[in-house]
């Protein structure tokens, strides 16, 4: 090899291993402690763009879960309204029961009546007030075209498909349930109950296959409620699943092994030392031609 001066191969051997060595310690000084393999696209173009699309898909179903934890939310209220309904039916029943018995006057029949209407006029004020985020869920189908009309459809997918991505909830799990739509035959919604009247016990005993009527419709709504909030009950498990098999393919693909970076560091240290010290020797090599002079 000759020697020269201007051009000093040696040293730009060294300088070219240094600074790969330099790279290589930044690149798992990097990863270290971002706790990532993959920081840039320039790491793994192709793992950095899946990555992205997972972190996206991860937004998404966190975001689904909020949803499907907020209409378990939304059913539960009206549940825990049509429960208060049916104590109240259930007391009107023991009153109207009570009130067929022959042994009761005028004024103890007035006294029970007096309560039956309280506790009508309860459910009516209950049925008004069972409000969720803005939406009554008690008025039924006729009213304001929600969410009676078409009922309510739970985003519980990350994506558009109604199928895949959505629980409909029918219109019916939101009827009437003021006296009014309790009662009154759905064929004559213009005629409105007028009342259970309690006042002689002939009137008393027809009106207890009405009640019972109601009673039996109530809790046919509360087993549709049930039916839907199992849905959604399993529409947030299967988010989980899924969230947890995309967290652990994010895993995988990104994070870094911390065994496996210290060992790289540990590598790209010692090159880098060895390298600083060769270049030290290398850029000397040139002065060899002084001693030819």
């Amino acid at each position: 090899m000759a020697i020269t001066i201007n051009t000093n191969l040696q040293s730009m051997v060294v300088q070219k291993n240094l600074n790969s060595a330099t790279n290589q310690l930044n690149s798992a000084i990097e990863r270290m402690t971002t706790g990532y393999k993959i920081n840039h696209a320039s790491d793994n173009a192709a793992g950095y763009s899946i990555a992205r699309n997972w972190e996206a898909q991860l937004g998404s179903l966190d975001v689904a879960a909020d949803n499907a934890a907020t209409g378990a939310d939304m059913l539960a209220t009206l549940e825990d309204n049509y429960a208060l309904i049916s104590s109240h039916i259930q007391r009107v029943r023991d009153l109207t029961e009570q009130a067929s018995n022959g042994t009761y006057g005028e004024q103890s029949k007035k006294a029970i009546q007096a309560e039956i209407q309280a506790r009508l006029d309860e459910v009516d004020r209950i049925a008004a007030n069972c409000e969720f985020n803005g939406i009554n869920l008690m008025k039924g189908e006729n009213v304001d075209g929600k969410p009676g009309k078409d009922g309510l459809d739970i985003q519980v997918g990350i994506d558009g498909n109604k199928d895949k991505s959505r629980i409909h909830l029918d219109k019916d799990l939101f009827a009437n349930g003021s006296v009014e739509g309790l009662f009154v035959d759905k064929t004559d919604l213009a005629k409105r109950c007028a009342g259970l009247d309690t006042t002689d016990g002939n009137s008393a005993q027809e009106q207890l296959a009405k009640i019972d009527t109601v009673i039996n419709a109530i809790s046919n709504r509360i087993t549709t409620l049930g039916a839907a909030q199992n849905r959604i009950e399993s529409a947030i498990e299967s988010i989980g699943v899924q969230s947890e098999n995309i967290t652990s393919s994010l895993s995988t693909l990104r994070d870094a092994d911390v065994a496996t970076e210290s060992s790289n560091y540990i590598k790209a240290q010692i090159l880098q030392q060895a390298s600083a010290t060769l270049l030290s020797t290398a850029n000397q090599s040139p002065s060899i031609a002084l001693n030819l002079l």
